[in-house]
């Protein structure tokens, strides 16, 4: 603080103060701690992490260190927070079910699947793998810039070179203030592939790039269940939700028992908590086709399932745990990243690996041009050893009496200030075995690799066919063999199987039976026509279904909503039944319309009681809600009036004012739900019936036990809402077509 400054008080409002204050802590989690970079894939912790490796000489080929010493010389030195975080970020970085391409590799406990924690720092040790080196390639180079590091008594990288894509490889996650991150890992061999697809097509389109990156690459394997557009949208925006499964297989037993067996699990999911969830519900009996579960995991996983019968369809058994348990989960897509100018940016695959090429790029020039500046300053040295090599003689007789040797060099021999110092900081015995052939090879060397540079700056498709090659090595290096083989299993969207309590329901036929007064029961088998049936005082029977034990019935009700009721669930017996707005959320107001079941490949007319209506696809009419779903939007006083199967490629409508009306059915419009649009226009009154037929074979209408076919129907024949006119002779004074035969 400045001297002047001090004890000075400065009045602020404490909405500014608080906004000032939470914005900078806003800006340092964003920037320094919660995202990573596009160009290395790196948040800060783990660039330190790495990088402080790097100089304690911990690579591959060296022995391993205390995690201790490690965490120590990161907080020490470049990242001043808690040990424990810093250790908990180098324990992931060497987990291999947590990371998919490890960049550290740990002796000792570092934690399992089942969420165990990893030893003690001072108990396990670490060194970097073949991974880190790649990212670390070129970092003595003048690779990239450094900083200085928080307390500035050294420096740190701004960023690593990042020879390996280790962004889309090994993916990140990271919550920030206000914004987060969630990048699966991916097949480093099918990212390289991509890159270079990208180097050689710069204007590919996403859709290209994922023909040679086909999704994300679990470490933990298991399956992604999605559709390809559904993975393209995905990566185009940056967004989006992929479904991923347990991988597992049905294992035969004796006596024609059979088991499954889960063999591998979602990412991030713990097996112990896993294991546990599904033991829970097993015992809450919420997985009725479940009998047992048992954990038979050594360093492999393996989940071993008994069903609760034999005749359990293990399809179906699988869809049940997949519902109801972490055997599938879904990875929430947020590729959100720091770009090159280190601003926060939600990318689609195709700027990620631009991020990282152009990043890439960017270091071949730089190391390039660190190259060049070395070998021509070794080149001017070797031209000041081919001057005086003839001479030794003379240049020692000069280093041994000249009160000013570089000067009496510099002038006796034409020599450079640098090659002056060069050949008196040289020992005596270097001096001695100087020789001529290797000078001059060396120089031809030297020259000859300088004059390839040159080349490859002066050339941009040059230096984009070097960075090919570097990402080609890196797949050939890491794209192959068990490191490189894919994991995660890619399958097309997987069907819906329809569940799953019914599936232990015994399968037999039955008659439901609704009374007027809304009371449903069931009797076992399909009751006769004319079959008398006891209902109470005042009621009687409204409707018969005949149908099966497993069935869903649809509940039409005159509120316009539709109602799921299982026929398992229909209370079974000769007795009253059950009231069905107990089964259903229903007024008493509302009433039944009709009971049926639902075809889902058939198309409905639907039309309220004041004429408006459309047609709906089957499959809409099931609701897993108790409150049912609306189907049809009404205006105060309306109810749903028809709901009839389409039949052919007319409609016929008929008013409360005897009134009818023929147009043809490509007039209403198809759609989920709505108020629909008006089929008959009313003065007074509303809809009597309605019917859809195929025009060539005629309307028809029942009168008693007799079906009469009308085929001249040009004279009622007109557009939609029309009003109509006065039905053929015959046409029953009930307004009500009947039921077709």
């Amino acid at each position: 603080m400045p001297v002047d400054m001090s004890g000075q008080i400065e009045d602020l409002a404490l909405k500014d103060a608080l906004s000032e204050r939470y914005l900078a802590y806003a800006l340092s989690t964003i920037m320094s701690r919660s995202l990573p970079d596009v160009r290395d894939g790196l948040k800060p912790v783990h660039r330190r992490l790495i990088f402080a490796m790097h100089q304690l000489k911990l690579d591959p080929r060296s022995g391993f260190k205390k995690c201790a010493r490690v965490v120590g010389d990161v907080i020490g030195k470049y990242h001043p927070h808690g040990d424990s975080a810093v250790y908990e970020a180098l324990v992931r970085l060497a987990q291999d079910f947590a990371a998919r391409y490890p960049l550290i590799e740990g002796q000792g406990n570092f934690g399992n699947i089942d969420g165990d924690n990893a030893a003690a720092m001072r108990y396990t040790e670490s060194r970097l793998t073949e991974v880190a080196e790649y990212l670390l390639r070129g970092i003595d180079e003048n690779a990239v810039d450094f900083r200085p590091t928080y307390d500035g008594e050294d420096a740190e990288p701004v960023v690593l070179p990042g020879a390996f894509p280790n962004l889309l490889a090994n993916g990140a996650t990271g919550i920030a203030v206000g914004m987060a991150t969630n990048i699966p890992p991916h097949n480093a061999g099918e990212v390289c592939r991509a890159a270079r697809h990208l180097i050689a097509h710069p204007q590919a389109p996403t859709a290209e790039l994922l023909a040679f990156m086909k999704g994300p690459d679990f470490p933990t394997g298991g399956e992604l269940v999605e559709d390809e557009a559904t993975i393209l949208a995905a990566y185009e925006t940056g967004r989006g939700s992929l479904r991923t499964r347990a991988k597992w297989a049905r294992e035969e037993g004796k006596h024609g028992t059979w088991v499954i067996v889960v063999t591998e699990i979602p990412y991030n999911v713990q097996k112990s908590r896993l294991v546990e969830q599904i033991a829970l519900l097993l015992t809450e009996k919420k997985l009725p086709l479940l009998g047992d579960i048992r954990d038979e995991s050594a360093e492999t996983i393996r989940l071993v399932l008994e069903p609760k019968t034999r005749a359990v369809d293990p399809e179906m058994l699988m869809a049940s745990l997949f519902r109801a348990t972490q055997l599938e989960s879904r990875f929430a897509l947020n590729m959100n990243v720091l770009d090159a100018g280190r601003q926060p940016r939600v990318m689609g695959l195709r700027d990620l690996l631009k991020g990282w090429i152009d990043h890439r790029h960017e270091v071949l020039v730089r190391r390039s041009e660190h190259r060049l500046a070395a070998i021509a300053k070794r080149l001017e040295i070797l031209d000041g050893f081919i001057k005086v090599f003839l001479n030794l003689d003379e240049v020692i007789r000069i280093i041994r009496h000249e009160d000013e040797p570089r000067a009496a060099l510099i002038g006796a021999f034409t020599l450079t200030e640098v090659q002056a110092d060069a050949i008196l900081n040289m020992r005596l015995r270097s001096l001695r075995k100087l020789e001529e052939m290797e000078i001059k090879t060396e120089h031809k060397k030297l020259s000859a690799e300088q004059k390839g540079l040159q080349g490859l700056l002066a050339s941009e498709p040059k230096r984009w066919a070097r960075i090919a090659e570097e990402i080609l090595e890196v797949e050939e290096t890491f794209g192959q063999g068990a490191l490189g083989a894919r994991r995660t299993r890619i399958s097309s969207a997987a069907p819906v199987v329809e569940i799953v309590a019914e599936a232990l329901i015994e399968r037999e036929p039955i008659t439901v039976i609704l009374s007027e007064k809304g009371w449903i029961r069931a009797q076992k088998g399909h009751l006769a026509e004319g079959t008398e049936l006891k209902f109470k005082e005042g009621d009687k029977l409204a409707q018969i279904l005949r149908c099966e034990s497993t069935d869903k019935i649809a509940l039409l009700s005159t509120n316009g909503r539709v109602y799921t009721l299982k026929a398992a669930d229909v209370p079974r017996g000769r007795g009253d039944g059950q009231a069905i707005r107990l089964m259903a959320e229903m007024t008493n107001e509302d009433g039944v319309l009709k009971l049926f079941l639902p075809d889902p490949g058939q198309k409905y007319i639907v039309v309220s009681s004041a004429g408006r209506g459309f047609i709906l696809p089957g499959a809409e009419l099931a609701s897993e809600r108790r409150a049912g779903k609306i189907i049809l939007v009404l205006k105060p006083g309306e109810e749903w009036a028809a709901c009839e199967p389409v039949k052919g490629d007319h409609v016929a409508v008929i008013g409360q004012n005897r009134k009818l009306l023929v147009f043809p059915l490509e007039q209403l419009p198809e759609m989920p739900r709505g108020t629909g649009v008006q089929l008959q226009k009313y003065k007074d009154g509303g809809l009597s019936d309605v019917k859809t037929f195929a025009l060539s074979a005629g309307l028809t209408w029942r009168i008693g036990d007799k079906l009469r076919v009308e085929t001249k129907l040009a004279e009622w024949l007109g557009a939609r809402a029309a009003a109509g006119r006065l039905p053929p002779n015959g046409f029953p004074r009930s307004n009500r077509f009947g039921v077709d035969e």
